[in-house]
């Protein structure tokens, strides 16, 4: 049976963010993940985490100034302390929350470097981080995110995701399998799984267009469930979409794998 991670990035955004862990629990997720842990100390997430009977699934490394636009500093040559000290913030909130798993966003395409100093960096830093994470027992992922969203993302395919992978080293890290992204840049969603399930350690989904709740746009979400289901994923799958009116009224599409549990 396949289970669902609710994204607290995303979902229940009318609520303040430390609120959103108890509504996620009252919809009856059991597990959450979100962009940054970084806002408050490990060990107040924790608590929230462990009053509202909830798992960490994942949460991002370190990725610069969000606020400003950074989505990740893996690629950039003048970032690389920051990134090794990001590693080192990532796994102590990893052994706090009791998560298995840590996303590493590449970045944008910062202006003038050429594409091959970036692709240095990044694997560099991908070798300099996979043994801290297997040591930690945590993996390590990187996530292709499509150029329609984010522009100047410096890896937004799977191609990509899989030269990386060959020049880090075998088991350096896995893909994080956005398949909203995924539709944006190729399509061809289920056979992409299938060739790449070994290398796939965490999957997300949304709807396209416009990054909705499964079922209000083109892909056929019950077909690639059902496939996902059928070729023995058995991780959390993240739902990281932007609800199209409230969140709990639209998780209609998750009747068949989630029991909602009733509201204290």
């Amino acid at each position: 049976m396949l289970k669902f991670s609710a994204n607290l990035s995303f979902l229940y955004p009318e609520l303040p963010f430390f609120e959103r862990f108890a509504a996620a629990a009252r919809d009856g997720f059991k597990a959450v993940e979100y962009v940054s842990p970084y806002v408050a100390p490990a060990g107040e997430i924790a608590g929230l985490l462990k009053t509202n009977g909830l798992e960490q699934a994942l949460f991002n490394m370190p990725a610069g100034n969000w606020g400003a636009g950074e989505r990740g500093i893996a690629c950039h040559p003048d970032r690389i302390e920051e990134f090794r000290a990001g590693v080192e913030v990532a796994l102590d909130y990893a052994r706090v929350l009791g998560c298995p798993k840590v996303n590493c966003l590449a970045g944008i395409v910062p202006a003038g470097v050429a594409s091959e100093v970036l692709e240095a960096t990044l694997v560099a830093n991908l070798q300099y981080a996979a043994p801290r994470f297997r040591e930690a027992g945590v993996q390590l992922l990187v996530e292709p995110i499509n150029l329609r969203d984010m522009p100047g993302f410096f890896v937004s395919t799977t191609d990509h995701a899989e030269r990386l992978l060959a020049a880090a080293g075998p088991g350096a890290f896995k893909i994080q399998y956005d398949i909203y992204h995924a539709q944006v840049m190729r399509g061809d969603l289920v056979p992409t799984y299938e060739r790449l399930r070994e290398q796939i350690g965490h999957i997300q989904i949304a709807d396209t267009p416009g990054r909705h709740e499964p079922g209000t746009g083109e892909i056929n979400y019950a077909f690639v469930l059902s496939e996902l289901d059928r070729l023995g994923y058995d991780g959390w799958i993240g739902c990281e979409y932007r609800p199209l009116g409230g969140t709990s009224e639209g998780l209609g599409w998750m009747k068949p794998y989630l029991q909602a549990v009733p509201a204290a």
